[in-house]
């Protein structure tokens, strides 16, 4: 069956309140592992996740940073307006050039009281920056079918992202019902964050420790970093009947030149991703190659993009190895160092994995893209998985346990 044919009432499950972790443990690496092989399942916890990693495996992590995209304005009337900042406007040619504007920048935005906001009313955000007092203004620009551009200007030399990290707060999942608190700041954020613009965690990486991450390199097993900026679009819930009338999230991704070379060496043991979006980052390179080993030229004057259903669609794909030497002599042509493109991808049932031979995840919303993806790994067995997990008390969602995945 295609996946576009697959109804999402199929991928559902009874998810009560009190399995939702509301928040964080107090050690990031005492959260629960349920590991997944050839059928059988065993828990285990995150501190000894080495363990079940073959030495020689290769890990893949995603560095991204999550910003602190709410925004809260207050209006003189004394009323609260919120600005979620979604992703830049399509001005810019990525994110990282769009978070160090500095003066101003124009973002895609959600609005929380966007009908108190008239036309035309600037709003303002005081806040403080090094002991120094500043002033972040908001412009509605256009309103759009699902969100607004809006432009945010500030009086100093800050960069957006400085600005956002100062001002804004962080954006916790909606499943959370809670206001953040001060430990959401370095708690929905992995130890290995370094590049901003997320607007929601690699949830996967937020229980890995440096300890657990020095255990990893003392059984010989390698580590390496791609970045996906997870968008808000993460949390979509799917409405459609059938997945062919659900329209995928884009989100940016940015690849070093050295990755795709090792990920072209690298030929002994598992290649693990840690996270649904670097799973999705790894895929979409091999898609991307697949592209560029058919069409040389099809990215010269444009971004690189994999829309959702392509890889259901192409004919006689190529090797992996074909696929990545093809990145590497786009990257060539180019001169470039790093691979920034924008991935719609969509893995569901049906999917062949072309790249990854195991993933680490966490525990996900019924009927959403993300389960989709682990029913893809793993098969009709994902029933068994989260029931198991329920039964034993696992803790769901972001703040929750996990699980170590190896594929059919």
């Amino acid at each position: 069956m295609h996946p576009k044919n697959l109804s999402i009432k199929d991928f559902t499950y009874q998810l009560p309140e009190e399995k939702i972790a509301f928040h964080p443990l107090q050690n990031r690496d005492d959260a629960r592992l349920l590991i997944f092989e050839k059928g059988k399942i065993q828990t285990g916890i995150y501190r000894h996740i080495a363990d079940h990693i073959p030495h020689n495996s290769l890990v893949i992590f995603n560095n991204t940073r999550v910003v602190e995209a709410r925004l809260l304005f207050k209006k003189d009337t004394g009323g609260l307006i919120e600005i979620f900042c979604l992703q830049p406007h399509e001005r810019y040619a990525d994110i990282t050039s769009a978070m160090n504007e500095t003066d101003k920048v124009t973002w895609l935005c959600l609005i929380g009281g966007a009908s108190k906001w008239k036309s035309g009313q600037l709003l303002s955000l005081p806040f403080s920056a090094s002991g120094q007092s500043y002033t972040l203004e908001a412009a509605l620009i256009e309103k759009r079918s699902d969100c607004y551009a809006v432009e945010l200007s500030w009086n100093s030399d800050l960069s957006f992202a400085e600005v956002l990290h100062h001002a804004g707060r962080v954006p916790l999942p909606p499943y959370i019902k809670r206001a953040d608190e001060t430990a959401d700041k370095t708690r929905y954020q992995t130890v290995f964050a370094h590049h901003d613009g997320s607007v929601a965690a690699p949830t996967a990486g937020l229980h890995f420790t440096e300890e657990v991450l020095r255990s990893l390199k003392e059984k010989g097993i390698k580590q390496q970093f791609v970045t996906l900026h997870v968008g808000a679009g993460t949390f979509k819930p799917v409405k459609a009947e059938t997945m062919q009338e659900h329209e995928m999230h884009s989100e940016f991704i940015e690849v070093g030149r050295e990755l795709i070379k090792e990920l072209l060496e690298h030929k002994e043991g598992p290649l693990v991703a840690v996270g649904t979006t670097s799973l999705r980052t790894l895929e979409s390179l091999y898609w991307l190659g697949a592209k560029l080993a058919a069409y040389p030229d099809i990215f010269d004057n444009t971004l690189p993009v994999i829309t959702q259903w392509e890889p259901y669609e192409t004919v006689a794909p190529p090797t992996k190895e074909t696929a990545l030497k093809a990145l590497l002599s786009y990257l060539d042509s180019k001169n470039a160092g790093r691979l920034i493109a924008k991935t719609q991808i969509i893995i569901a049932p049906g999917y062949d994995f072309k790249m990854i031979d195991g993933l680490v995840t966490n525990f996900h919303q019924p009927a959403s893209t993300l389960l989709l993806l682990v029913a893809a790994l793993v098969g009709n067995d994902w029933r068994s998985i989260y029931n198991y997990a329920l039964e034993n008390h696992f803790r769901f969602l972001s703040y929750g346990d996990a699980c170590l995945l190896w594929g059919k």
